[in-house]
């Protein structure tokens, strides 16, 4: 495979037009709203992409604004803000090297796009950026998960599909997977297709690069970055038995 493309330079082009009509999960609002609730706004949402659930929790009320590297995905989110007339602020900057003006009673992600950070080092960096972003007493919400090998290769040859409202059959699908550097590190390679009626084919394969964390190694990383009162929360709510795959980090700068 290819050197994976950062975030930055893989939602770009095709991959972030083809990004909403062919996401297999919507991220909801409602998710969202207890934790901000609990934490208190100002909020951010980092790698907030096209703008979902951040233009929702706008829409709601909610002082919640958005970073992501990704210029063509801001350029999605304002276009939709502004379709909405949403007033919303927006960051363009990587998660682990971002610095801005304000400080925020909330950091989030909505979805595992913290595993976008391809080593422990950029890992470490985006931490100390959230705690050096949020008040104090503020919190963090980091949703995680563990995707091996065999697993994330039985979509291999899976492919979305779904028609634009001009008629172009939308699709994406897995051709490749393999390890990265080390056992944690896991690349995908895409293909993304468009095609238009009357017009050529636009195919477009990139490799799409992702790490994981056991529960341990983020709660060790958690601490070392300054925050405390770290809790493990299980997608379904409660707390994350120490087997599970898919998990969020909850925790408070001190």
């Amino acid at each position: 495979m290819d050197h994976p493309a950062a975030p930055a330079q893989f939602y770009t082009g095709l991959v972030a037009e083809l990004y909403d009509p062919l996401k297999s999960e919507q991220a909801r609002a409602a998710d969202y709203v207890p934790f901000i609730e609990r934490a208190g706004t100002p909020a951010l949402e980092l790698a907030c992409g096209s703008g979902s659930p951040l233009l929702d929790l706008v829409a709601l009320g909610y002082d919640v604004e958005g970073l992501d590297a990704s210029a063509d995905m801001l350029a999605r989110c304002r276009a939709a803000a502004a379709t909405r007339n949403l007033p919303v602020t927006l960051h363009e900057a990587e998660m682990q090297a971002f610095a801005l003006p304000r400080r925020y009673r909330a950091v989030f992600l909505a979805g595992a796009s913290f595993t976008l950070l391809t080593s422990d080092a950029e890992a470490a960096a985006a931490l100390a950026c959230i705690h050096a972003h949020l008040e104090p007493g503020g919190s963090t919400l980091i949703p995680l998960e563990i995707v091996d090998l065999a697993e994330a290769s039985r979509g291999v040859g899976r492919w979305r599909e779904e028609r634009d409202p001009d008629g172009s059959r939308l699709r994406c699908g897995l051709i490749e997977v393999a390890h990265g550097s080390d056992e944690r590190t896991l690349i995908r390679r895409l293909r993304y297709e468009r095609h238009a009626p009357g017009r050529a084919p636009e195919i477009l394969e990139r490799d799409w690069v992702t790490r994981w964390w056991s529960q341990a190694q983020f709660r060790e990383m958690l601490e070392t970055a300054g925050f405390g009162k770290i809790t493990l929360i299980a997608t379904e709510g409660g707390r994350a038995q120490p087997e599970a795959r898919a998990f969020a980090a909850l925790a408070q700068r001190d």
